[in-house]
């Protein structure tokens, strides 16, 4: 899209970090700009702050696992600003385990957030942009959607699905020479609060895994905090990423070089039929 500037544009998980930075940049370039969230209070701050910077913003309280709570949400943005011509999927889990000791409850939260969240949001905001003939659609994967680590087993299965879905809908709109354009970022170590994903975890999938951390896990969790916080990316770095292929109808937003030599050793044994690489620090460290 080369004009942005009146029309609407809804983000998930857009009360803090990733979300909030892309939705203030759109709304800069004068764009209205719903931010949706299931964190109710840390949404009110988000809205409040941007409208306090005379920017056009509503927030929109819902559950991306949930179709009846996207549907609802879709009513509301209707009713306050019409249909959104740009929908980034953005809401997303962080989890950590290793496959043999994740639940199937760690299993269905990582899934219906951060898969069911972009299914449930493509089914029910792409028809309404194919009908207008023209808007973007950007989907939140990651890194780890391309390079597999020891213990982020449900997490990449999530960002692999998100790629693949994101590659698929690129494909089919360009052979319907569609004019809606479809971006898949992927980003590297940010610093945001999904390293603290377990505070949205509902009640009703809480797990052991997901509460029992031993002393030296949590010194680990900490050392690893302390370095991301040291050399990640600042959200708003990524949002400029992202409303520049946006305007350029660009599909892959890549955060930064750090872990494309891992994403070529991969590609690499996948063609050559090799042993598969071992992640190189910090990916191993998660």
């Amino acid at each position: 899209m080369k004009e942005l500037n009146k029309e609407t544009a809804l983000i998930t998980g857009g009360a803090s970090g990733i979300g909030l930075s892309i939705g203030k940049r759109l709304a800069e370039t004068g764009m209205k700009v719903v931010l949706a969230d299931i964190e109710v209070p840390v949404l009110e701050e988000a809205v409040a702050e941007l409208k306090g910077l005379g920017l056009e913003v509503m927030g929109v309280h819902c559950d991306v696992r949930d179709m009846g709570s996207v549907e609802e949400m879709k009513n509301q943005v209707e009713e306050a600003f019409g249909n959104p011509k740009i929908v980034c999927l953005n809401a997303g889990v962080g989890f950590g385990s290793s496959i043999s000791e994740a639940t199937i409850s760690d299993w269905e939260w990582v899934i219906g957030v951060n898969l069911w969240g972009v299914i449930n949001g493509l089914h029910t905001f792409l028809p309404a942009i194919k009908e207008m003939g023209e808007g973007h659609i950007v989907m939140t994967a990651s890194i780890a959607g391309h390079v597999s680590v020891p213990n982020l087993g449900p997490y990449s299965a999530t960002k692999f699905a998100v790629v693949a879905i994101a590659e698929t809908l690129r494909k089919e709109l360009l052979t319907e020479n569609s004019e809606i354009g479809v971006s898949c970022l992927c980003p590297g170590f940010v610093s945001t609060n999904i390293f603290t994903s377990e505070r949205n975890r509902p009640e009703n999938l809480l797990s052991k895994s997901s509460s029992d951390l031993t002393d030296e896990e949590l010194l680990q969790r900490e050392a690893f905090m302390e370095w991301i916080s040291s050399n990640a990316k600042e959200p708003s770095e990524v949002a400029e990423l992202v409303h520049r292929a946006i305007l350029d109808n660009r599909f892959w937003i890549f955060t930064d070089d750090q872990h494309l030599d891992g994403l070529k050793s991969r590609h690499s044994s996948i063609v050559n039929g090799d042993e598969l690489p071992w992640p190189a620090p910090p990916l191993i460290d998660l």
